[in-house]
C-alpha cells in the first residue's frame, strides 16, 4: 500500500501539515440492545456502497470515509457541506472497548452512539454506559434500536426514519412514540435533557435520540448524518491534527501473533506511525521502549481468504486502527499510551508516557480493599466509582485476580476490606483456593455498579451479623413490676409473679430497685417460667413467673415494686450510641429511663 493510499483510508492530507482527522466513534449498551449489529449494518452499508475499495478495515476500527456516508445518508448527507473526513467506529462495541481506549484528555472516542432495545427500554448496563458517559464527559447519540420489531410494523429498507415512520398506521406509530417518550423520560431520570432528534437545538445541551433498526437499516442514514453534523460543528477544532507529527495513541489488544510473537493493536490519535520508528508504551511496571518491526493492517475485504489475514504498511496516519509488532511488549497494557519518539528526545517521551499513566493512577490507602480490572480505563472507572461509595483502596491493578492479590487482601485488619473486587476478569485457580483458606471474598462482575452494589451488600451482612454478635453479648434494658398476690416463695431464691412492662428480661441478669435514683442491686434472676414452661427471656407485655436469687419477700422487695434489670455502665453506652437503632422501641424506652435515673446523680453517667 503506498502513502498516498494510507492517507486516503486514514483521512490524512498528503502534504498539508495540519489536517483533520475522523472522528472516532464509540457503540455502547446493553448485551442483546443491538450494538453489534447496528455496526455491522454500518459497516455492510458502507462496504456495498464503497466498492471502489474506498471502506478501510483497520485493525479494531472501520473508517467509513464521507462519499460513502453521504450514500448511505442519502439527501440528509451533502459532503460540500462537511470538512471532515468521515468516521472511524471502533469495532468492539461495548463499555470494554470504550474504558479501555483513553487519551490524554480521557476518553479516546470522540463521540458515543448508545444502543436502547425500544422493546426492553434502560437496563442494568444502559445505565453503566450512562455513567461512564457522563464521567468522561463524552458527546453521545441515543440509537432506539429495533423499531421494526413495533407489532405491525411496515418496514421500508435503509430509509431515513422520516419517511418510514409516516408510513405507519396510527397505531404502530403511538406504540413506536410511547416507547420513545418512556426513552426520553428514563434518560431525563439519568440528568440528560433529550428528544428526538429532529427536535434538538443545541445538541451540547440536549441527547438526540434517533429510532433506528439494526435489521432493516431504517434510521441508519439519520444516524449517520447526526454523527457527521455534531462532529462537524462541535469537534473540527479537536479533529485538528499534524498528520506529519509523531504518532500518538491508545492500546485496544495486547495479543500475540503468529510469526510475530506479542503485538500490539492500538488506535492513533494524531500523528503518524512509520515501520521504522521508535516507540514507547506504557507497561505494567515501566514504560518501555522498543523499536516498530512491522505495521500490520487487515487485508482488504477481497482477499480475506489469503494465507495471511495481514498486510504490511510503510506508514499510517491518524485516526486509524493499526497492529503494531516490536520486541519486548509482553508487558504492555490495554488502555496505556503510545507515542513515537522520532525527531524528540527519548527522555522527554518516556516523561510524558509516565506522566500519562501518573494520571490514570489511582489513589490507594493504607487500608481498603484490592481492586482489580481488565484495562487501565476500567480500573479508573472503578476507582472513580469506590470513592463515591467511599470505599477505600489499598491496591489497584489490571490483570487477573493471582494469589499475590489474594495475600495483600488477607493483611486488612478490618474484615469488610478482606475483599478483593474484580472487573471483567477471572480469578485463577490457586487465587480461589488461597481466597478460601485465608478467608478473603473475591466479588467480580461485567457492571461496574452491580459489582460495588454486592459488595456493599455482602457490608451490611457482616455489620448486621457484628451487631448480632454484640447484642447477644449484652445485658438488655427492662423495667417489672411484681404483681400484687404473686409470692409462691419468699426466698432463696425468692419467685414471683411479674408484668414486664418494657424491655427484655433475661437469665441471669442482675436486678435493682431504685430508692429515689439511687440503685440498689437486690439479687440475680435464676429462671423464668411462661404457663409452666421454662423460657430464656421475657419481652414487653408478657407475664411470668420469676426466680430471683438474692431477696426475700417482704424485707429487700415487695409485692407491687418496680424493679429493673441492671445494665453495666458499658453496656449502657454501647446501647445508646450504637445499638439504639437495632433494638425494639420499647426496650429503648427502657434504656431512656433507666439512663435518665443514672444521669440525675451523675450526668456522665454511661457517656
Amino acid at each position: 500500500m503506498s502513502d498516498t493510499d494510507t492517507d486516503t483510508d486514514t483521512g490524512a492530507g498528503s502534504h498539508d501539515p495540519t489536517s483533520l482527522r475522523t472522528p472516532i466513534v464509540a457503540v455502547l449498551g446493553h448485551v442483546d440492545h443491538g450494538k453489534t449489529s447496528l455496526l455491522d449494518k454500518i459497516r455492510g452499508s458502507a462496504v456495498i456502497e464503497g466498492e471502489a475499495g474506498a471502506i478501510t478495515q483497520h485493525i479494531g476500527a472501520t473508517a467509513v470515509p464521507l462519499d460513502v456516508v453521504s450514500s448511505i445518508a442519502g439527501d440528509l448527507v451533502d459532503p460540500d457541506d462537511f470538512d471532515l473526513p468521515g468516521l472511524l467506529f471502533i469495532d468492539t462495541p461495548g463499555h470494554h472497548s470504550f474504558t479501555t481506549l483513553r487519551s490524554r484528555g480521557g476518553a479516546l472516542a470522540d463521540i458515543a452512539i448508545l444502543v436502547v432495545d425500544v422493546n426492553d427500554g434502560f437496563q442494568p448496563q444502559t445505565l453503566e454506559a450512562l455513567d461512564i458517559l457522563k464521567r468522561s464527559q463524552t458527546p453521545f447519540i441515543v440509537a432506539a434500536n429495533k423499531i421494526d420489531t413495533v407489532p405491525g410494523w411496515n418496514a421500508n429498507e435503509d430509509s431515513p426514519i422520516n419517511a418510514t415512520y409516516e408510513a405507519q398506521s396510527d397505531r404502530v406509530s403511538s406504540r413506536l412514540d410511547e416507547s420513545l417518550y418512556e426513552i426520553i423520560g428514563n434518560l431525563s431520570d439519568e440528568d440528560f435533557s433529550a428528544d428526538l432528534y429532529w427536535r434538538v437545538q443545541n445538541f451540547q445541551r440536549n441527547v438526540g435520540v434517533v429510532p433506528v433498526s439494526a435489521m432493516t437499516g431504517e434510521g441508519v442514514p439519520d444516524l449517520l448524518a447526526v454523527m457527521m453534523g455534531l462532529s462537524q460543528r462541535y469537534m473540527k477544532e479537536e479533529m485538528e491534527i499534524d498528520v506529519q507529527g509523531p504518532g500518538v495513541g491508545t492500546v485496544l489488544e495486547v495479543k500475540e501473533e503468529k510469526g510475530f510473537g506479542t503485538t500490539i493493536d492500538i488506535v492513533l490519535y494524531d500523528g503518524t506511525i512509520k515501520a521504522d520508528d521508535k516507540v514507547v508504551v506504557g507497561g505494567m511496571n515501566q514504560p518501555i521502549v522498543t523499536d516498530v518491526r512491522a505495521l500490520l493492517q487487515p487485508r482488504p475485504l477481497a482477499e480475506i481468504r489469503t494465507e495471511s489475514r495481514f498486510e504490511k504498511v510503510d506508514e499510517i496516519s491518524a485516526a486509524s486502527g493499526i497492529k503494531v509488532a516490536a520486541p519486548d511488549l509482553a508487558d504492555a497494557m490495554a488502555g496505556a499510551p503510545v507515542r513515537v519518539v522520532r525527531n524528540r528526545e527519548l527522555d522527554e517521551v518516556v516523561d510524558e508516557v509516565e506522566a500519562e499513566l501518573a494520571d490514570i493512577a489511582v489513589d490507594t490507602e493504607e487500608q481498603g480493599v484490592v481492586v482489580k480490572a481488565d484495562t487501565l480505563g476500567s480500573l479508573e472507572a472503578m476507582a472513580d466509582a469506590l470513592g463515591e461509595a467511599e470505599v477505600p483502596i489499598v491496591r489497584a491493578e489490571v490483570g487477573d485476580v493471582a494469589p499475590r492479590d489474594v495475600s495483600v487482601a488477607s493483611t486488612a485488619e478490618e474484615p469488610k476490606q478482606r475483599a478483593i473486587l474484580g472487573f471483567n476478569v477471572e480469578t485463577l485457580a490457586d487465587a480461589e483456593q488461597r481466597a478460601e483458606t485465608e478467608d478473603v471474598t473475591v466479588f467480580t462482575d461485567e457492571v461496574i455498579y452491580q459489582l460495588i452494589e454486592e459488595y456493599e451488600e455482602y457490608i451490611d451482612e457482616l455489620e448486621r451479623a457484628q451487631q448480632d454478635t454484640i447484642l447477644d453479648n449484652i445485658v438488655r434494658p427492662a423495667r417489672f413490676r411484681i404483681l400484687p398476690d404473686h409470692t409462691f416463695r419468699q426466698n432463696d431464691p425468692a419467685v414471683v409473679g411479674v408484668e414486664v412492662n418494657s424491655g427484655t428480661v433475661q437469665n441471669n441478669a442482675n436486678v435493682v430497685k431504685f430508692e429515689g435514683n439511687e440503685p440498689d442491686r437486690v439479687g440475680q434472676v435464676k429462671g423464668i417460667q411462661e404457663q409452666g414452661e421454662d423460657v430464656d427471656e421475657a419481652r414487653a407485655g408478657n407475664r411470668v413467673s420469676v426466680a430471683i436469687d438474692g431477696p426475700t419477700v417482704g424485707r429487700q422487695i415487695e409485692e407491687d415494686d418496680e424493679l429493673w434489670i441492671e445494665i453495666p455502665e458499658k453496656h449502657a453506652k454501647i446501647l445508646e450510641q450504637e445499638l439504639a437503632s437495632e433494638i425494639p422501641g420499647d426496650e429503648l424506652e427502657a434504656l431512656n429511663m433507666y439512663l435518665d435515673k443514672q444521669r440525675s446523680r451523675d450526668p456522665f453517667w454511661g457517656k
